[in-house]
């Protein structure tokens, strides 16, 4: 197949090869706000000619229906500017089947009513306990023979909430199709600043020689919220801020900046690599929850100018709810090149920044030559990859004040994507889904690396059932957060980054 020239401006070898892709959950929110808007914008860029989409759910919709909401969903969205015909084209091209997930007679409609093409994707943007018997009635249809083309899965999270469900799903998912054929996507690695992670450090001479424990003091990954649970808290009840986001989004951003350089490019290559740096987390079991993590709720605040109520007064919550909404954790790496630099992770809803982000803080250097001066108040170089908002990254050093003085103040080197390569970057569930198209599994998690998580996530959580420690501390919404995260750093002069 010639290559299309829209895709090279994507770094993409090819089309994807012809293939039958199903929403599973066309009906919700996550295919309106997500799926849809991605899909199209691979459209229009002429990179998925050969795909045909097909909607899932037992609302009582037809495929007239279902392209009718399509068609509203591409004004109602980011791709509202677009060409009209390109949005009617692209409406009419996709289809609709209405079943229940457990009914057997809506898997042989997929077959019968889509014979071709044979290469079939199921996306799973389905509730996760309906995630089993939807791979159990794809799997009885005969949907996953791999004998006529190929049969992939896209699986969201939450893929399970601790170790022995994780591995009893990955476990019910492999019965049906090879491990090389599921795709368990995490979206924050299908941003560019994410992606950009692995060529700073390899395609640059500069960096990599000082990405270690001779030189890195410490590194700090915060994921914060300015919004709280909303509709969600019935579910948020039964997670909470460490199953929610620690234990996928953060902990594979804190594999990519810390894993060693994989031998090639290979998706399994660098899978191995990850799930090294995973398995080399030093466990936080029993009385360690108390000295290295801090959980916290929010309580009523103000929050971008308006008042905002505590987690306890949300919808589904529990009045005497002690689910954590902040998480921090102080993660120790058994390894050569990380042995003694603290990783310092905190996430948290309803604070006063919206930021995700990965800072890399240097060491001090000796100061000699500016002895007089107070060496404490010196700041350290820092490195930071801005994931969202406005991705980039920043390098912090310090420079002379004009003068006749040796005053110093820190000024920033910025790289933004938005004033270098334009604001139209695509959307993270763009890059992933054309990749799952496209066999590339680079950018999902496989099954090693999800367990690997869930197996230093599930002690802590023990360890927080089993001591009832470090008790839950309220913090006011608006505010950074609780104040006794502050213990994790360690040393006065470490600071929590801003938000």
């Amino acid at each position: 197949m010639q290559e299309n020239p829209l895709l090279a401006g994507l770094g993409l070898p090819r089309e994807p090869q012809p293939l039958t892709l199903v929403i599973f959950g066309a009906s919700g929110d996550l295919t309106r706000r997500k799926l849809i808007p991605a899909l199209f914008s691979l459209y229009v860029k002429g990179a998925i000619t050969g795909v045909r989409i097909v909607g899932f759910a037992r609302r009582e919709w037809d495929t007239a229906s279902f392209r009718a909401l399509v068609r509203k969903m591409l004004d109602s969205e980011d791709s509202a500017g677009a060409d009209a015909e390109l949005k009617d084209s692209f409406a009419e091209g996709v289809g609709f089947i209405r079943s229940s997930f457990e009914a057997p007679e809506g898997y042989a409609e997929i077959q019968k009513a889509y014979p071709k093409p044979s290469n079939r994707i199921f996306y799973l943007a389905a509730p996760p306990d309906a995630y089993q018997v939807i791979v159990e009635r794809i799997g009885a249809a005969g949907l996953a023979d791999q004998s006529h083309g190929f049969s992939r899965i896209i699986v969201e999270k939450p893929l399970g909430r601790d170790l022995a469900s994780a591995r009893a799903l990955n476990e019910r998912i492999s019965h049906t199709f090879p491990e090389d054929q599921i795709y368990r996507i995490d979206h924050y690695l299908g941003k560019e600043t994410v992606q950009n992670i692995m060529l700073m450090r390899f395609g640059n001479g500069i960096f990599e020689p000082v990405w270690n424990k001779r030189y890195v003091d410490h590194v700090q990954i915060t994921m914060a919220e300015t919004i709280g649970v909303g509709t969600r808290g019935r579910y948020y009840e039964s997670a909470g801020a460490l199953r929610d986001m620690m234990q996928n989004h953060m902990l594979q951003l804190l594999s990519l900046v810390a894993m060693e350089p994989p031998v090639d490019l290979d998706p399994d290559s660098i899978h191995d690599e990850k799930v090294k740096v995973l398995k080399s987390i030093a466990p936080i079991t029993d009385g360690l929850v108390r000295t290295e993590t801090v959980r916290g709720q929010y309580e009523r605040g103000i929050v971008d100018g308006e008042e905002a109520r505590a987690y306890r007064e949300e919808e589904g919550v529990d009045p005497h709810s002690h689910t954590e909404t902040f998480a921090a954790l102080r993660v120790s790496l058994q390894s050569w090149r990380w042995a003694g630099v603290p990783f310092l992770l905190r996430t948290g809803k309803m604070l006063s920044r919206r930021t995700t982000e990965i800072s890399i803080h240097f060491k001090q250097p000796p100061l000699l030559l500016f002895a007089d001066r107070d060496i404490a108040g010196t700041p350290p170089n820092v490195l930071t990859f801005r994931i969202q908002p406005q991705e980039g990254i920043t390098m912090g050093f310090n420079s002379k004040i004009p003068g006749p003085t040796t005053e110093m103040r820190t000024v920033n080197m910025d790289f933004s994507y938005g004033s270098a390569f334009g604001d139209d970057l695509p959307d993270a569930y763009e890059r992933l889904l054309l990749d799952a198209m496209l066999g590339d599994s680079t950018l999902y998690m496989r099954n090693d690396e999800v367990e690997s998580a869930w197996g230093f996530i599930t002690e802590i959580l023990h360890g927080w059932e089993e001591t009832a420690e470090p008790s839950l501390c309220m913090y006011r919404a608006g505010s950074s957060g609780p104040e006794g995260a502050a213990r994790l750093l360690g040393a006065p002069e470490r600071k929590w980054r801003r938000l």
